[in-house]
């Protein structure tokens, strides 16, 4: 079975590179000293860094904090970055269930918990779907919202993406040890990793994740970021962009659904440069 947690892999073999003797100790991040907030009697944990307006950063399903460190430490030279690990995952306590109506809902909950008065929001996969309702939702609080390799129906895949998600079952799990390992190990629920793992299985069998009426509705600038290998069809992608009102695409070479760990320093730098920018195009201070 292929590694379900490719960041994971990819931290772990940057991990072993020989650093010079001088070099700062790299930053753990979700697993730097975090803070709980309780949601619907589940503890969710969070880590923020940086000054500047709130950005809510929501990690891809199966992740966790982690999975998006390595573009935390330019976001937050820009950005009071504030990540937490959706119910489940990471270090959170798992929730009745998962859904995208769901993820928004914890998602909401945190940003009046913390009395943010503004907010940006952005996520990968799982993520950018939440970042999509959260938009909608919440039209008092964000202002500007990125959703990277986001689909917003199951048919949004190509069939690969669909066969890929049918491959991965319990069992097929219990031969993934480095990801069962690094999940058991950051979780405060390691024993009910199953349930967690089909709770995500029904999350994904759901043909709407984001309503088109949901999509239309949004009226903030909302940028849709994704590789132009990735694992959702082109032509959803386009979808989703012309149901926004104040929708931008980008669509970046040769890649496929790994941008953040692969390409993180040029997501940054979109990223930055999108929230920064002023409703006439011009970049702001």
């Amino acid at each position: 079975m292929k590694h379900l947690f490719c960041p994971l892999i990819i931290c772990m073999a940057l991990s072993c590179c020989k650093r010079p003797k001088n070099a700062e100790t790299p930053v753990r991040y979700g697993s730097n000293n975090g803070k709980y907030l309780t949601i619907r009697n589940t503890k969710i944990y969070y880590e923020e860094y940086g000054k500047g307006v709130p950005l809510l950063l929501l990690h891809q399903g199966l992740g966790a904090i982690e999975s998006l460190g390595g573009i935390i430490p330019e976001l937050s030279g820009h950005f009071r970055v504030i990540a937490y690990d959706a119910p489940g995952h990471g270090r959170s306590e798992q929730a009745d269930s998962l859904s995208g109506a769901l993820l928004a809902d914890y998602g909401s909950a945190l940003i009046d918990q913390l009395k943010l008065d503004s907010v940006y929001v952005m996520g990968w996969s799982m993520g950018g779907n939440t970042a999509l309702l959260l938009a909608a939702n919440r039209p008092d609080k964000v202002k500007k919202a990125i959703s990277g390799a986001s689909n917003s129906k199951s048919t949004g895949l190509t069939q690969e993406g669909r066969d890929l998600l049918k491959e991965y079952t319990v069992e097929a799990v219990k031969e993934d040890k480095d990801w069962l390992a690094n999940y058991q190990k950051l979780n405060p629920q390691p024993d009910k990793w199953i349930k967690f793992w089909e709770d995500n299985q029904k999350m994904w069998a759901r043909e709407i994740k984001v309503p088109d009426e949901k999509l239309s509705s949004i009226a903030i600038p909302v940028l849709v970021i994704r590789g132009d290998r990735d694992m959702i069809r082109l032509e959803h992608s386009i979808e989703m962009y012309r149901l926004l009102k104040k929708g931008q695409l980008c669509i970046y070479p040769n890649m496929g659904h790994g941008m953040p760990e692969l390409k993180g320093g040029m997501l940054c730098r979109i990223a930055i440069d999108f929230l920064k920018e002023n409703g006439d195009g011009e970049a702001g201070n």
